[in-house]
């Protein structure tokens, strides 16, 4: 009896650990968003698998008694989730979040322990029995949330307060469907040409991000400061606007790179043009393709404050090398050239052009500026080896930004391979049309992952085609296919969970 008591506590710890780790991973992946998990997450059946089916096991064998079953299954299930854990390329950061609500749950579930080593229920009670053991982790994340809502909340209120305190500093914020951190990279080069600019780091661009980002990085000398502001849900843009009241705001081209969770361009354009809602925006800069959605009465006044981009521009040449074209300015075509490649990058650029005249920097400090832009890490990015040129476009991840990866790729004169999971936040329609064009340029395409991969490979029909479920497995791929003198293209890229 003893040892069959000791088993059963510890595992309960381990179960209750495993349940943890799972549901917390993917609190991480999607910022902390039952909802997001529930609707969103495309391997739901992991849900099944890696908790459901634990808890149904669990409750099963505790209420008949079947401990040694349990046992049994945990060894299983522990194997299985390793497996799970080791084929993961996202896996879970202990920040100190997450630290705190592996502790709340770890508390709980010593405390439901011991009322359970105290005052044990009876064999006619076993299905109470079974489900208290599973109350730690309900009341652990619900203490967990509720304490790290009183401390983001405490944590919001220290970065107005330091905004504040900061009368001096000129804030531009970013938002679009893409485009979001070329363009804020861009900017902060040009812009330091003459100011102290600090941006916020990666791809850091919800409200909890920023608000960290504020209390944490942001120096009070900085003279600007330039935000990216993205969204998954209305309201998200308007309250990293009423965070941060830039004076100048760059909407970039909006798409259907967040088709699933705007359901409509519409409602997409909607969110996007939240941005407008500052007290302190003196110019809004707008890409000239976006329709102004309905107007809210919170920005109402603003509208008048936008300025569409690109001016008028011609002579737009891209190459494997270099882009160069001219905007017209004050009235006089000014050029520019930049090592920054694809021809969309010509109104991120233009964007920040604008911009950095607003803020009265030279036009020949701006031009020079350009010419020393480097690509965006993974946007783009090209990469020269002994035997092979790679481009690297794994952050991109919309039609327009993968068309013209595959189109500069047309241009180079040996064979191509593409690797892609296509087109994540998208529709099929959009898939098909990038099938299309894989099936004219490239000579090999390696689809990575599950979401587009029946789309991909109906589609593509000439081009020779590797299906990669398990993106570990890459490597060997491009190992056993690959030619010297190729072309690489990673158009796009997925973690494993999608």
């Amino acid at each position: 009896m003893s040892v069959y008591f000791t088993l059963n506590i510890i595992s309960h710890f381990i179960m209750i650990f495993l349940l943890t780790y799972y549901l917390t991973t993917l609190l991480q992946w999607y910022n902390y968003s039952f909802y997001r998990i529930l609707t969103k997450h495309h391997k739901k059946l992991w849900h099944f698998y890696y908790f459901v089916l634990p808890i149904i096991v669990f409750l099963v064998t505790d209420i008949l008694r079947l401990y040694i079953v349990f046992y049994v299954c945990l060894i299983i299930w522990i194997i299985a989730f390793g497996i799970w854990l080791y084929r993961l390329d996202k896996k879970l950061v202990f920040t100190k979040r997450v630290i705190r609500l592996f502790v709340i749950v770890l508390l709980f579930t010593i405390l439901n322990e011991a009322i359970n080593i105290i005052d044990h229920l009876d064999k006619d009670k076993a299905y109470i029995s079974a489900l208290l053991y599973l109350a730690p982790l309900v009341f652990g994340f619900i203490v967990a949330f509720l304490y790290e809502s009183l401390i983001f909340r405490n944590y919001a209120k220290l970065a107005k307060a330091k905004l504040a305190k900061m009368p001096n500093l000129t804030i531009v914020a970013i938002t679009g469907s893409y485009g979001k951190t070329s363009t804020k990279n861009f900017l902060e080069d040009i812009l330091k040409e003459r100011y102290d600019v600090y941006a916020t780091p990666r791809s850091v661009n919800t409200y909890k991000g920023l608000v960290n980002d504020i209390n944490s990085n942001l120096d009070p000398d900085t003279e600007v400061y330039i935000a990216e502001a993205g969204a998954r849900a209305k309201n998200d843009i308007r309250q990293i606007a009423n965070l941060l009241n830039p004076q100048y705001a760059i909407i970039g081209k909006v798409g259907l790179a967040h088709i699933e969770y705007f359901k409509s361009l519409e409602n997409t354009l909607s969110a996007k043009f939240e941005l407008l809602d500052s007290k302190k925006l003196q110019k809004a800069f707008v890409q000239r393709d976006n329709k102004t959605p309905e107007i809210k009465e919170s920005y109402k006044e603003n509208i008048n404050l936008i300025t569409t981009y690109p001016p008028e521009h011609k002579n737009i040449t891209t190459s494997l090398d270099f882009t160069s074209f001219e905007l017209k300015i004050n009235g006089v075509y000014e050029e520019f050239q930049t090592k920054v490649l694809g021809s969309f990058n010509v109104d991120n650029i233009a964007a920040c052009i604008l911009v950095a005249l607003e803020l009265k920097v030279p036009l020949d400090t701006i031009k020079k500026a350009v010419s020393k832009l480097e690509s965006i890490p993974h946007r783009l990015n090209k990469i020269v080896t002994n035997n092979k040129l790679i481009l690297d476009d794994s952050f991109n991840g919309n039609l327009e930004g993968v068309s013209e990866a595959i189109r500069l790729s047309s241009l180079y004169n040996g064979r191509k391979v593409i690797v892609t999971p296509g087109l994540v936040e998208s529709n099929t329609e959009s898939n098909i049309k990038i099938a299309k064009l894989i099936d004219e340029v490239f000579d090999l395409a390696i689809i990575t992952g599950e979401l587009n991969s029946k789309i991909l490979n109906d589609n593509i029909q000439h081009t020779q085609k590797v299906v990669l479920k398990d993106k570990s497995n890459l490597e060997g791929i491009l190992k056993s296919f690959g030619q010297d003198g190729d072309l690489v293209l990673f158009a796009n890229d997925a973690p494993s969970y999608i």
